[in-house]
């Protein structure tokens, strides 16, 4: 599923040149559960991003699902995170002035096949009875919990159907109780064969993960 060669990531400004990520080489087989984890600056989340196409390498190779992505234009990337990829972020990402049903459906509207579009739609009433919210889907995104906000995330990162699922620190704005609930769900989704990536700080939740990678200092200090 994920390929990675000596991929390094700089930052450059007027002032400093910070290396976020230095020669990290990585594998991770389709179906698979995994923690980043690492402290605040080790660079997990610079690396996700660039698993997410969302960030490109300074250097290295990425290789996602058999394709070399290392150095595709903005437009081509965007095709892949829209098709292969679903995002999960801490503060949901929802557009809170709108329904529940018009968030799920804000990755569909990229779509170009007219009829993938359609059989989405129709799916995605499914996906919210899963996910325990289907009562909620014509309520604004403003007037839910946390939890049911992250759900709807859920919903939305899984509507155009990924093959894989990065999420970054999914339970940092929530409670215990239903960080737990979250993490069966994840959880479930890695049982049904997708592939799921954390990036997280906490031990609760990489104690879900089948396979644990920690970072520091740009560096892969450890992969368990």
């Amino acid at each position: 599923m994920i390929q990675l060669e000596e991929i390094t990531k700089t930052f450059n400004t007027k002032a400093v040149s910070l290396q976020a990520l230095h020669k990290v080489s990585l594998s991770i087989k389709e179906g698979e559960f995994v923690a980043i984890t690492g402290t605040s600056g080790s660079g997990k989340t610079t690396l996700l991003n660039i698993l997410g196409c969302l960030d490109d390498q300074t250097s290295g190779k990425y290789f996602l699902a058999g394709e070399d992505v290392s150095n595709y234009n903005k437009a081509k990337k965007a095709t892949i995170r829209n098709e292969l990829i679903g995002f999960v972020l801490q503060d949901f990402a929802l557009v809170e002035h709108y329904t529940v049903k018009q968030n799920m459906m804000l990755p569909v509207m990229y779509m170009k096949d007219k009829k993938m579009r359609k059989e989405r739609q129709q799916n995605m009433e499914e996906l919210l009875t899963k996910l325990g919210i289907v009562h909620k889907i014509k309520e604004k995104t403003a007037l839910l919990s946390g939890g049911q906000k992250q759900r709807v995330a859920i919903g939305r990162a899984l509507i155009n159907e990924p093959k894989l699922i990065l999420a970054d620190e999914p339970t940092g704005a929530l409670d215990q109780k239903t960080s737990q609930e979250i993490m069966e769900i994840l959880n479930k989704l890695y049982q049904e064969g997708k592939t799921v990536i954390v990036v997280t700080h906490d031990p609760f939740v990489a104690s879900y993960c089948s396979r644990i990678i920690q970072i520091e200092d740009g560096k892969i200090v450890s992969d368990s």
